[in-house]
């Protein structure tokens, strides 16, 4: 069953949700849009109904599932079953204006704490054209990135700094020659490493563009390397300067822990592209009925200003399911607005357990190489060295793009024959 109902012409942004609730579906989704506008179970003094008109949310859709005997998380009222449901509400924009962390707290909330849900998982959000237009977006996205690498198609090949931790500034930096002779195009540091004392940031940027701007001087070939600048509003600030004191094109924050208004912050200061790692983004998607869909939030950290979003990998050595990575890159593609003088694409960054055998797949299904394809160890264990192992990643998209076997491809391309010999098979199908 579904029910529906008409929307106002006044801008109005619209959030999707799958609920569980051991009450009627109707019930709990009037429930959600009064405790997200009007905010309270009783008549207030003051709120008429031309506010309430104007301010409350709306339910404009309700459409039934299944129904099961045992709630998915604790709190939720006892009962004899539980109803799932998606929901869709709505809210005027002029209760959040062109705010982000507001957006949020309006969207989600207090939602995941009501005593109504056993349930609640925030699917999607559709914003209004002047919302979109009031956030700064990506500043380089897939255009600009290809530019200031000089990769003007295929994928970036990439890669991290390993070992996570530990390496000095001029160890790190000695890699990083070796990565990029290698013919590396993308280096990030970990996001277990920012500005810890045994290498900071003031010694490791220019020990790292020493290096670098020596090849571009020598071959013309700048490779991007996205330091990881994570902290607080003021430190990125600074960092990022930092980075672009010394010629770099690239900073990397961890997008969960700093948030939506910090990274807001660092894009409105940034001349450098922003490379968005959500480490920790399990909290948000491991259980089915709580948290939010990548394809909601990836839209606001695109709006907020990230140039590059991780997305896993296919068959990685997370939990998240295949299908679920596609989704999140396509999302990452598409546009939110269709402008020729605004790309507000994010370029998905695939990581995670990747090798030579998720090329084909990784393309097949997402039918782009707008792509970062970050390899850890996928380049670095390779057996004949880290060139070698750049080669036969590299070889190993030319065949997936072309429409070859990797065994086929791998006839003529010795490296990538050796590769997969060395890779086991990936972690999940």
């Amino acid at each position: 069953m579904e029910t529906s109902r008409n929307p106002g012409s006044a801008p109005r942004l619209t959030a999707s949700y799958r609920i569980e609730t051991p009450c009627d579906p109707e019930r709990a989704a009037e429930a959600m849009a009064g405790e997200q506008s009007s905010g309270t179970f009783l008549k207030l003094a003051g709120e008429t109904e031309a506010l309430r008109e104007r301010h409350a949310a709306r339910v404009e859709a309700v459409i039934h599932r299944e129904t099961v005997t045992t709630p998915s998380l604790p709190g939720a009222p006892p009962g004899d079953a539980y109803a799932r449901a998606d929901v869709t509400l709505s809210w005027p924009l002029e209760n959040i204006g062109a705010s982000l962390p507001n957006l949020l707290a309006t969207v989600l909330g207090n939602l995941t704490e009501l005593r109504e849900l056993s349930g609640i998982r925030l699917m999607d959000v559709e914003l209004p054209t002047r919302f979109i237009e009031a956030l700064p977006g990506p500043q380089f996205s897939i255009d600009g990135t290809r530019r200031l690498t000089g990769v003007g198609d295929g994928p970036l090949i990439g890669t991290i700094i390993k070992p996570s931790v530990g390496l000095s500034p001029e160890e790190t930096a000695a890699l990083v020659k070796q990565l990029i002779e290698a013919g590396i195009d993308f280096i990030k540091d970990d996001e277990l490493i920012a500005d810890p004392p045994y290498s900071p940031l003031r010694e490791r940027v220019p020990a790292v563009m020493r290096v670098i701007e020596e090849h571009a001087q020598r071959t013309g070939r700048k490779p991007m390397y996205a330091f990881n600048i994570t902290g607080d509003t003021d430190e990125m600030r600074h960092r990022h300067d930092l980075v672009r004191d010394h010629g770099g094109t690239c900073v990397m924050a961890s997008v969960n822990w700093i948030g939506l208004g910090a990274l807001m912050g660092l894009r409105r200061h940034a001349q450098l592209a922003i490379h968005g790692h959500r480490n920790g983004w399990g909290l948000f998607y491991r259980h089915p009925q709580i948290g939010m869909s990548y394809r909601a939030y990836q839209a606001l950290l695109r709006l907020a200003g990230a140039d590059h979003l991780h997305v896993n990998g296919l068959a990685s050595k997370f939990a998240e399911a295949d299908a679920s990575v596609i989704d999140s890159a396509r999302a990452c593609l598409r546009p939110l607005l269709e402008r020729p003088e605004r790309d507000d694409r994010a370029m998905p960054v695939f990581s995670s357990a990747q090798t030579v055998h998720q090329a084909h797949a990784t393309f097949s299904q997402l039918q782009s190489t707008d792509l970062i394809y970050t390899c850890g160890g996928g380049i670095m264990a390779h057996p004949d060295g880290v060139a070698a192992g750049c080669r036969s990643i590299r070889a190993a998209w030319e065949a997936a793009s072309s429409g070859v076997s990797l065994e086929d491809h791998a006839k003529q391309e010795p490296d990538l024959a050796v590769a997969l010999r060395a890779f086991r098979s990936p972690f999940s199908g």
